[in-house]
Order: C-alpha cells, then sequence, then structure tokens
C-alpha cells in the first residue's frame, strides 16, 4: 500500500485544458457584453431605466456583474455558471434547483438568503450566454476572509486562524448551527431535486451533486449517459448508485492510476466503499434532509465588526439528501476539507485540530436546541448524532460518497481495517482486479500519448 499522499486528485488534464479553453472563449465574448447585460437586467426587473455596471465578482463555478440603479436602490448582481467549471449540459438544470432549493429555503427557514428577482434558462438569456439568476448584492465579508490565518504567498489552502477570538467563533457558530437544526427539521419521501408544483415542495427527479458536476465538466471525461436521472426511495439504493459512481469513474478516467500499485489501491478503496454500505447505514427509508454540501464560511457573507452573517450564497447543488449526511459535524471548521492534510499524508494532525473545533461546534448547537422554544426536538438531538457520527466513523464514509476524487485516500486513511485489503474483496472482485489493473495501465499509456501530441501541439504553435 503507498502511502496516502500518493492518491491525491488526478485530475484529466486534458479535459481541462478544454475546459478552460471554453471558459476563456466565453468570458472574453461576455466581458465586452456590460451594457447589453445592464439592460437585460432592467427589462426584466422592469424598472425602464438601465442600472450602471459597477465590477464583476468571480467565483469557482460562477461569474457574477453587480449593477447600482440611479434611484437609490439595492445593488443588484445577474449571476452565469461559468462553462468548463460547470458541465455544459448540467448548466440549467444547476441554476433551476438552485433558484427551486433558495425560494423553499426562504419559505421554510430563517437563513439569510439574496433575494431572488428573475431568473432564465440560456435559451432565454443575452447571447444564450447561460443559464442566469438576477438577485440583490449583498454588502459584507467573506466569513472564510474573517476567520482565515494569513496565508503565505504559495499556500493554497484555507486554514483556520489558530489564534482566533473562541467568543467571536462562539458567534459564528451558533448562527451556523440554528441553519444546520433548522434544515434538519425538514424532510422528504424521496432523494433527489427539490421542486414546486403549486402550493406544495416535493422531489420529482434526481439529484444533482458537486462531485456529478466535477465528473461530468472538465477533470474527468466522465460518461455522462452514466449518471443517475431518477429519484431514490432508499438511501441504500442511493449509496449503491455512488458505488457504482466510484467505480465507472475509477474505470472511465484515463490517467487516474499513475502506476500498478496505485491503480490497485484505488481498485480495492472503491470496492472497500461498498462492502461498508450496510455497516454505515442508517435511516434507509428516509426521511431525507435537504442538504447542501458548500453550505461553508467562504459562501457566507459577514459584518467583520460584529461576526453576524448577513447571507448564505450559493446553494447550487442542493438536495434531499441521506438523512445522514447532515447529521455529520460540519466539515469546514478547519475551513479547508480533510483532503488538504490527506494530501500531506497528515491524518492525525487533522484529527487533533480537527476535534477540538468539532466539540465547540457541537457546544454551540447544544445551546441553541436548548433554546429552540417549542419546536419538535430530535430524539435524540442533533448534537448527539453528530457526536455518534464522529465516534463510529460514518462521517469518514459519508464524507467519501460526496468526494469521487478523494475516496480512495479518505478509505486508506479513516475507513480501512488492518491487511492489504484484497483479502476482503469479493470473489468477482478479486478475478477483476488484475485485468482492471492491466486495463488502467494501457489507458495511462494512451493518455499520455495523447498528452504529449497535444501539448507539443501547442508549444510548437506558442514559439
Amino acid at each position: 500500500m503507498q502511502n496516502i499522499s500518493s492518491l491525491k486528485p488526478s485530475f484529466d488534464e486534458i479535459k481541462k485544458t478544454e475546459g478552460e479553453d471554453e471558459c476563456r472563449a466565453w468570458l472574453t465574448k461576455i466581458y465586452g457584453a456590460e451594457d447589453e447585460l445592464a439592460e437585460f437586467v432592467a427589462t426584466r426587473l422592469g424598472t425602464g431605466r438601465a442600472p450602471k455596471y459597477v465590477d464583476f465578482l468571480t467565483g469557482s463555478l460562477n461569474i457574477s456583474f453587480r449593477f447600482k440603479f440611479s434611484d437609490g436602490g439595492p445593488d443588484t448582481i445577474i449571476r452565469f455558471p461559468s462553462p468548463g467549471p460547470t458541465a455544459t449540459f448540467i448548466r440549467d438544470e444547476k441554476v433551476a434547483n438552485e433558484v427551486q432549493a433558495m425560494e423553499y429555503l426562504r419559505q421554510n427557514t430563517t437563513i439569510p438568503l439574496p433575494r431572488v428577482y428573475s431568473w432564465g434558462l440560456t435559451a432565454e438569456s443575452p447571447q444564450q450566454f447561460g443559464p442566469f439568476i438576477i438577485m440583490d448584492y449583498v454588502e459584507g465579508t467573506l466569513l472564510s476572509t474573517v476567520l482565515q490565518q494569513p496565508t503565505e504567498r504559495d499556500q493554497q489552502d484555507l486554514v483556520l486562524n489558530p489564534s482566533i477570538d473562541n467568543s467571536q467563533l462562539d458567534t459564528i457558530y451558533r448562527q451556523i448551527a440554528d441553519y444546520l437544526l433548522q434544515l434538519s427539521r425538514l424532510t422528504f419521501t424521496h432523494i433527489g431535486a427539490i421542486s414546486r408544483d403549486g402550493d406544495t415542495w416535493s422531489v420529482t427527479k434526481g439529484p444533482l451533486t458537486h462531485n456529478m458536476n466535477e465528473l461530468a465538466a472538465t477533470v474527468a471525461g466522465y460518461p455522462t449517459s452514466l449518471l443517475p436521472t431518477s429519484t431514490f426511495d432508499q438511501a441504500g439504493d442511493y449509496f449503491e448508485s455512488i458505488s457504482d459512481e466510484h467505480l465507472a469513474h475509477l474505470f472511465t478516467q484515463r490517467n487516474l492510476a499513475g502506476d500498478r500499485e496505485i491503480a490497485q489501491a484505488r481498485f480495492i478503496a472503491r470496492h472497500g466503499f461498498t462492502r461498508l454500505i450496510d455497516q454505515y447505514l442508517i435511516d434507509d427509508d428516509g426521511p431525507f434532509i435537504p442538504f447542501c454540501d458548500d453550505l461553508q464560511p467562504s459562501n457566507m457573507l459577514v459584518d467583520p465588526e460584529t461576526f453576524q452573517i448577513k447571507a448564505v450564497i450559493d446553494f447550487e447543488f442542493t438536495n434531499a439528501m441521506p438523512a445522514q449526511f447532515t447529521y455529520d459535524p460540519p466539515w469546514w471548521l478547519l475551513l479547508s476539507g480533510p483532503e488538504a492534510w490527506l494530501d500531506r499524508d497528515s491524518m492525525e494532525e487533522f484529527r487533533d485540530l480537527y476535534e477540538p473545533r468539532m466539540e465547540q461546534f457541537l457546544q454551540a448547537l447544544e445551546s441553541v436546541e436548548g433554546t429552540s422554544g417549542g419546536q419538535t426536538l430530535h430524539e435524540p438531538p442533533l448534537s448527539t448524532r453528530m457526536r455518534d457520527s464522529w465516534r463510529s466513523g460514518r462521517f469518514w464514509f459519508n464524507y467519501a460518497a460526496r468526494k469521487g476524487f478523494a475516496v480512495d485516500a479518505i478509505y486508506w486513511a479513516a475507513l480501512h481495517e488492518g491487511g492489504d485489503g484484497i483479502e476482503l474483496l469479493s470473489d468477482e472482485a478479486r478475478e477483476q482486479m488484475e485485468p482492471q489493473i492491466e486495463r488502467k495501465m494501457q489507458q495511462l499509456r494512451e493518455y499520455e500519448e495523447d498528452h504529449a501530441a497535444l501539448f507539443f501541439d501547442e508549444t510548437s504553435f506558442r514559439f
């Protein structure tokens, strides 16, 4: 077994480059259309006079243009998902799902959300730039910026400032704990995207997740025909679908294994995940709870003086999910996820840093639970369920389910128990392993040839 750091995410650089080229071409086009976008915003809002363009805001998956109205009304943004980071065929569905989720949460929680004024699909947008949301611009500082340790020049991962004032952190934790507690009380009968029919909210179409987008966008070359399109009425069936997704990812991304040892480690890990479904599955028949894996400080705007959260943004890829996802302690308590430590083979360092912050968060959650008024409380409480998730290791199983590029490192660092893993494979999987490893090595040879040809041609052209 190789060290964990050898299993860090490996993207398809050919697909990634194609996506970046697509995104650059789109940005060149849309950056010259500010006046047209201003007129479009005015038309959609029925204001008559076009607003003034102020600036643009960029995120990992979206770009927004900010506009100011002469009548003193609130600034407005129009937001588009960027092609490349978001798979083209997913963009319309992503925006439609997000708008529905935001409206549902606005009606059923007190989570502060930007007000959506208008939205539409690609066919309705200027020059078919893509699906869009027109909503309030909220003044504030990203909570991640407030919480993060000052970074070194070459540091990529956000890290929680170890010197942060605990009273300030408690103020923040109590607010987020309240949001999570409210979400935990909302239930559906199926797993999938949330939508409304008249006055009724339900789940009538399959889930669209962040991991599905990553696979289908530009970093894996994953066959989109393999993505699920229907709802699930049992959590076990959903986890089986995720297991199939993990295995299909291994078999289809040509450069996912750089040598035979890594190919074997990934093969064992993904079959090992499947074997653990029955062990970690709870509440198979539901309820299913609205879950947003991106509900984290980098998507929260805060007043940096009072530490009051002013808005939670980016509810893309929100779905009704197995309840056990909601019952996990937040993965972002150190700002970056566990992958940042797994990439350095530093699981013990992660645990040592994470557990005190988890306990602080859970104490804040207990405080919120104790003052939640007459609402029906969980039995057991959400804080107890979160402690059990961490104690039992379910936290890691659930995290591996949602992280297709990190599932292997998570499995070997936190879920595997002794041995080289081969002895745990089924007879069928053991028979398949060597042929699949050879297949991965053949795919790698073909990928490296294509990669060398592509980048050699590009270099020759440039020079």
